[in-house]
């Protein structure tokens, strides 16, 4: 298993299953938000969620390796699941793929 921005589309395009697991902006800097808490460090929510919303036009609009799911990737939209949820997810789809 290998995670990154690029993965699928740069470093192993070839890979016989690719996962593009995404959630809402919203929940992605909730996520972060509670991360940093749980760190000690006092971010507000507004900052987060606006620091992931530029990052996120960064990616996709960069020039080399712009951010976007390979056009094979399975896309999974894990707002409102848990790691294991997305997790039990995932694996449902391999196993049908690959018994």
């Amino acid at each position: 298993v290998l995670v990154g921005r690029d993965i699928g589309t740069v470093v192993i395009p070839e890979a016989p299953i690719k996962f593009y697991i995404d959630a809402a902006p919203e929940e992605r800097a909730r996520r972060r938000y509670h991360e940093l808490k749980k760190q000690g460090k006092h971010v507000p929510y507004e900052q987060v969620l606006a620091d992931i919303l530029r990052r996120d036009r960064i990616d996709s609009e960069r020039d080399l390796s712009p951010l976007r799911a390979a056009e094979d990737a399975v896309r999974i939209d894990n707002t409102g699941q848990s790691a294991a949820e997305t997790l039990a997810q995932a694996l449902a789809i391999l196993r049908a793929k690959f018994g």
